[in-house]
C-alpha cells in the first residue's frame, strides 16, 4: 500500500459483468492524493481499474456501501453486523478493456476473486475518454470525473443512430441542444444539414451567423424568411384533419376523389408524370378554393320541374373569395325548385372549411407566398424551390420556428413538415441531395408535445418511420423532451444514444432507465441529484458511458428563467405597455 497508493482493495465476487469489490480495511482515506491530485473513492459513475496481465479492465461504480456486498454475505450481515470487520464495499459494472494504449468498449475476459482493484488516475482517464477522430467528433463539455478532460461525442453515430436528450424543466436541455448544434455548425463541413423544429422560437439567437430562420411573420430586417408549408404537399387525410368537423368514410372518399381529379388536371402541365401514379396524396398543386366552391355548389344547387335542369342563379359566387353560388330556395311541396337529392349533406363541414381558409393565421399553409395555386392549380414555385430555400441558403442549420402557428394544429403541421422532408429524401436517395449522399439531422424540440405515446397522428407515424428506417436513407433524429414517459416507446427504444439530464419524476426516470443498456440502469438512480447542465451520456455516440458537464452557451436561450431579484430592481414600467400587449394579442403578432 505504501508503494502503490492507487490500490484500494480486491475482487470479492463476479456475476456476469457485475463485480463486487471489498476495499482494504486499512486504506487510509476516502480522498487519497496521488501525484498531487485528490481523488474521491466510491463516487457513483466513477471508474475503477482491475489489472489483468497486459490488459486493464475498467468498470463504472454503480453501488457503494453495505448493499453492495454479495447477497449471501448481506444476509449474514443482517444477523451479525460484526461480520463486516471494518471493510467497505463497492459494486462495479465492467464496461471496457485497455490493451497497451488502446481502449475498447466491452471485455474479452473476466476478473476472478482476489484480483487487485485500483483507482483510475487522470492518465488512465485520458486513455478511456480519448481516441476520438477529431474530424468526426464534437466537444460538448468536460468530464465530471475530471474537469480537465474534454467530453466528446462521435458525431457520425450521434446522427445516424439517433439520440434523445431527456431532462426536467430547468435541467439544461436547451443549453445542451445549443452546444451540440453549435459544435456541429462550427465544423468545416460546407454541406452540413441540420433541420430544427423549434415550437417556441428559442434557438435563433444562439445560432446567429450559422443558421437560417423560417417563421410565420418573418422579420426580413433580421434575415428571417417566411415559413411556407404548402397545403397541397400534405397527404389528403392530414389535410382534411386541419378543418373542423368530421366526415363519414363515404364523404371522405367522395372528397378524396374530387381532390384527385383536380390534381390530375394540374399534372397535365407537368413533364414526366405518369397519370396512373397520381393519387390524392401526391404532392401536386391544386386550388383548394376551387375544391371548396365545387363541393359547396353541389350541395346548394336546386333544380327545375324536370329535376335535371339547374335553376337560374340568384347570385353568382366566386371561388377566389370563397363566395357561394346562390340558387332559388327549394320548395316544401311537390313544386319546383327541387333539392339536389344526391347532395352529401356536408354543408356544415364546408362552412368550417371556409372559415379555416379565411383565417389569416393559416396563410402560411393555405396562401403560402409563391406556392399558392391559382384557380387552375398552377403555382409560381414548386417543391424543388421550397427544399432549395430550406437547405440551400449556405448555412448548416435551418430553424423552422413554429411559435406563431396555432397550437391546435402544431402537431399536424410539424408532422407534415417531417413527412414531406423525409419523403423527399427517400425518393431522392440516389441523388446528390438525398440523405445517402448528404445526411440530414432533424432536431425535434419539445418532442412530447406532438409525439405522444398511443397516438396515430402524422407526426407520430412519421417519426416512428424515421426512427426505424431513417438510418438507411441518411436521416437522423435528435429528440428533446422533458417528459420521456409520454414519448412513444418505439421511438425512444430506437435512439442509440441517451443524454439524460436531471430528472426528478420517478415515472420519467423509469423510462430513461429502460432506455439505457441493462447493466447501467442503476445509474439512473443518480438522475435526481445531477447539477444543472450535467448529464449521464450513454450509447453509441460515446466510447464509454460518461457523466458530463456541458459547456454554457454564451447567449442564453429564451427558455432561461427570468432572474426576479435583478429584474424587480428596475423602476415600474410605463402602463402604456399594456396597450402594446393587447394590440399584439389582437393582431396575433409581436410587431
Amino acid at each position: 500500500m505504501k508503494h502503490n497508493p492507487t490500490h484500494i482493495g480486491q475482487v470479492e465476487s463476479v456475476s456476469g459483468n457485475s463485480v463486487t469489490i471489498k476495499m482494504a480495511s486499512n486504506y487510509p482515506s476516502n480522498m487519497p492524493i496521488v501525484q498531487g491530485t485528490v481523488y474521491r473513492i466510491g463516487q457513483i459513475g466513477s471508474f475503477l481499474k482491475i489489472p489483468l496481465g497486459y490488459a486493464n479492465l475498467y468498470g463504472i461504480i454503480t453501488q457503494a456501501g453495505v448493499l453492495a456486498m454479495p447477497e449471501s454475505l448481506l444476509i449474514a450481515y443482517k444477523e451479525n453486523p460484526a461480520i463486516v470487520d471494518g471493510h467497505r464495499w463497492l459494486r462495479i459494472i465492467l464496461v471496457g478493456e485497455q490493451v497497451g494504449s488502446s481502449f475498447e468498449r466491452g471485455v474479452l475476459q473476466s476478473p476472478t476473486s482476489g484480483d487487485q482493484v485500483h483507482l483510475v488516475t487522470n492518465e488512465d482517464l485520458r486513455i478511456v475518454y480519448g481516441g476520438y477522430n477529431s474530424k468526426s467528433s464534437i466537444v460538448i463539455g468536460n468530464q465530471s470525473a475530471s474537469e480537465g478532460l474534454a467530453a466528446q461525442l462521435d458525431m457520425d453515430k450521434l446522427i445516424s443512430r439517433h439520440c434523445a436528450i431527456l431532462g426536467a424543466t430547468g435541467s439544461g436541455k436547451s443549453n445542451a441542444v445549443s452546444i451540440i448544434v453549435k459544435s456541429i455548425s462550427e465544423k468545416p463541413f460546407p454541406s452540413a444539414r441540420v433541420l430544427m423544429i423549434d415550437p417556441h422560437g428559442e434557438y435563433a439567437g444562439l445560432m446567429t451567423g450559422k443558421c437560417q430562420v423560417f417563421r410565420v411573420g418573418a422579420n426580413e430586417a433580421d434575415g428571417e424568411k417566411e415559413l411556407c408549408v404548402p397545403f397541397w404537399a400534405l397527404p389528403f387525410k392530414e389535410l382534411a384533419a386541419i378543418f373542423p368537423g368530421r366526415l363519414s368514410d363515404q364523404n371522405e372518399d367522395y372528397i378524396r376523389g374530387k381532390v384527385l381529379d383536380l390534381k390530375r388536371i394540374s399534372a397535365r402541365s407537368m413533364v414526366g408524370l405518369r397519370e396512373e401514379a397520381i393519387t390524392a396524396d401526391s404532392p401536386i398543386p391544386f386550388s383548394i378554393n376551387q375544391l371548396w366552391f365545387d363541393l359547396d355548389n353541389f350541395e346548394r344547387i336546386t333544380f327545375k320541374a324536370d329535376r335535371t335542369t339547374p335553376e337560374t342563379l340568384v347570385a353568382l359566387g366566386d371561388p377566389a373569395t370563397l363566395k357561394s353560388n346562390q340558387y332559388p330556395t327549394a320548395g316544401l311541396g311537390s313544386s319546383a325548385p327541387f333539392l339536389n337529392t344526391k347532395a352529401k349533406g356536408i354543408l356544415g363541414f364546408l362552412d368550417g372549411m371556409r372559415s379555416r381558409l379565411l383565417d389569416q393565421t393559416y396563410n402560411f399553409l393555405f396562401r403560402p407566398v409563391g406556392y399558392s395555386p391559382n384557380l387552375n392549380g398552377s403555382t409560381n414555385n414548386d417543391l424543388p424551390s421550397l427544399f432549395s430555400t430550406w437547405f440551400g441558403h449556405g448555412f448548416p442549420v435551418s430553424i423552422l420556428d413554429l411559435s406563431a402557428i396555432p397550437s391546435e394544429t402544431i402537431q399536424t403541421i410539424s408532422g407534415c413538415i417531417l413527412k414531406i422532408t423525409y419523403d423527399a429524401l427517400y425518393w431522392g436517395q440516389n441523388t446528390l441531395v438525398g440523405g445517402k449522399k448528404q445526411p440530414l439531422l432533424i432536431i425535434l424540440d419539445e418532442a412530447h408535445a406532438y409525439l405522444k405515446a398511443g397516438e396515430n397522428s402524422i407526426s407520430s407515424r412519421t417519426v416512428q418511420g424515421i426512427a426505424k428506417e431513417g438510418r438507411k436513407y441518411g436521416v437522423g433524429l435528435l429528440l428533446v423532451t422533458q417528459r420521456p414517459s409520454e414519448l412513444d416507446e418505439t421511438v425512444l427504444s430506437q435512439c442509440g444514444s441517451i443524454i439524460a439530464l436531471r430528472m426528478t419524476n420517478s415515472r420519467d426516470q423509469g423510462h430513461v432507465s429502460s432506455a439505457m443498456q441493462d447493466e447501467l440502469r442503476e445509474m439512473a438512480d443518480v438522475l435526481s441529484s445531477l447539477r444543472t447542465g450535467e448529464a449521464i451520456v450513454s450509447g453509441e455516440a460515446v466510447r464509454i458511458p460518461s457523466r458530463v458537464k456541458f459547456f454554457q452557451a454564451k447567449n442564453a436561450v429564451k427558455s432561461s428563467d427570468p432572474i426576479a431579484s435583478k429584474l424587480w430592481t428596475k423602476a415600474q414600467p410605463d402602463m402604456a405597455e399594456y396597450g402594446i400587449i393587447v394590440r399584439n394579442w389582437r393582431n396575433q403578432s409581436f410587431k
